[in-house]
């Protein structure tokens, strides 16, 4: 479900927005303006079951990509932007940009990037408000470059104390990882808990969450 085209989007209103339950999208990459999606079912990554497959476990302790946090946001939400191979468009355009960019600076909004070679080879992005993260894309110039970044944007979710990881909507390639599926009521009552929690985006040294979290998945796939 989705509210009429919104003139003009600025920082704040996309906090409101998202501690009411509801989010930003553009027409395409190349039209100005918003609408805002308040989805009937949420998607949810569950923080305390989030599944890690073996061979990506593997590649994750093989250190394939450099991982970093924060180092590179407008890289990563402009990447994110592009079109790629069966993906001919985009739902995020300048105005989104711009007005995420504004969050990173301000603290709200952060990104994980993976790197090889000292190129940029992936990331995701998304906002932290209270114990809520919103994830809202990721990009892959690599194989599974998106996927260790999501891997270890978890590991710092779950250090920094978070209570609820939203991806918005359920999708094949979300669900090798334990997305739920989440009444639009549900998910109301449970980012309303989140949000009287205060995390806060972990940036230091995540080796031994990154370790907990793929001994979590270990055990839960045994």
């Amino acid at each position: 479900m989705s509210a009429p085209a919104s003139p003009k989007l600025s920082p704040e209103l996309v906090l409101r927005a998202y501690a009411c339950g509801i989010f930003p999208m553009a027409e395409s990459r190349g039209r100005s303006g918003v609408f805002w999606v308040d989805p009937e079912v949420r998607g949810v990554l569950p923080l305390d079951a989030f599944h890690v497959s073996r061979s990506l476990a593997r590649k994750v302790r093989r250190r394939v990509f450099d991982i970093t946090c924060d180092s590179a946001f407008g890289t990563v939400i402009r990447a994110c932007a592009e079109a790629a191979r069966g993906r001919p468009d985009t739902w995020i355009n300048d105005d989104i940009i711009e007005a995420y960019c504004e969050l990173h600076r301000s603290g709200f909004a952060h990104s994980v990037e993976a790197w090889q070679d000292g190129r940029l080879a992936g990331g995701i992005y998304g906002v932290a408000l209270g114990g809520a993260f919103f994830g809202e894309s990721m990009f892959s110039a690599a194989t599974d470059a998106s996927k260790v970044a999501l891997v270890h944007l978890v590991a710092r979710l779950k250090a920094g104390g978070f209570r609820l990881f939203d991806v918005q909507f359920v999708t094949e390639h979300l669900k090798q990882f334990g997305v739920e599926e989440v009444p639009a009521r549900r998910f109301q009552e449970r980012l309303d808990e989140a949000l009287a929690v205060k995390a806060r985006f972990y940036s230091g040294d995540v080796d031994s969450a990154l370790a907990a979290l793929l001994s979590q998945s270990r055990t839960q796939m045994s």
